[in-house]
């Protein structure tokens, strides 16, 4: 056991997030996402939602601040201009951890897939609300100065 992580990062997820470099993406997808089929590096959060599995993960990985937009979410398929409820919860809780505003692109569903093919990792939830699918920027951490 490891104090002030939260539950939620098992051992082999932390090890996933710790190998990530600047640059690296991490998709936080829905129960419907083809997690498997579209990456070979797979972490399951089965019965946590998108949004309470990103606050783990933002709890411990910076939000890039090099890229215009370091969050990507998957658009609704026949209404591209529209935004979900979990769209809208996902990016307040980047937002909320990265302290800073932050600007989510909107990605067509094959777009989409094609991207998270060149992810780091696919962490796949119990996300039931649909278009619950998401991509993140991994950022830097500020200098370190003792």
């Amino acid at each position: 056991m490891l104090k002030g992580i939260d539950p939620l990062i098992f051992p082999e997820l932390l090890f996933t997030l710790s190998r990530m470099g600047h640059g690296d993406e991490l998709v936080i997808a829905d129960r419907n996402y083809p997690a498997y089929s579209t990456n070979r590096r797979v972490h399951r959060l089965d019965g946590i939602d998108s949004t309470r599995a990103a606050r783990a993960v933002f709890s411990l990985l910076p939000i890039d601040t090099f890229t215009s937009a370091p969050l990507a979410h998957m658009e609704v398929v026949g209404a591209p201009g529209s935004v979900t409820e979990v769209q809208v919860d996902f990016r307040a809780a980047a937002v909320e951890a990265a302290g800073r505003e932050l600007t989510m692109e909107s990605l067509p569903r094959e777009a989409f897939y094609e991207r998270a093919r060149t992810a780091f990792a696919v962490l796949a939830t119990g996300e039931e609300r649909p278009y619950g699918c998401f991509i993140v920027v991994k950022g830097v951490l500020p200098e370190f100065t003792p």
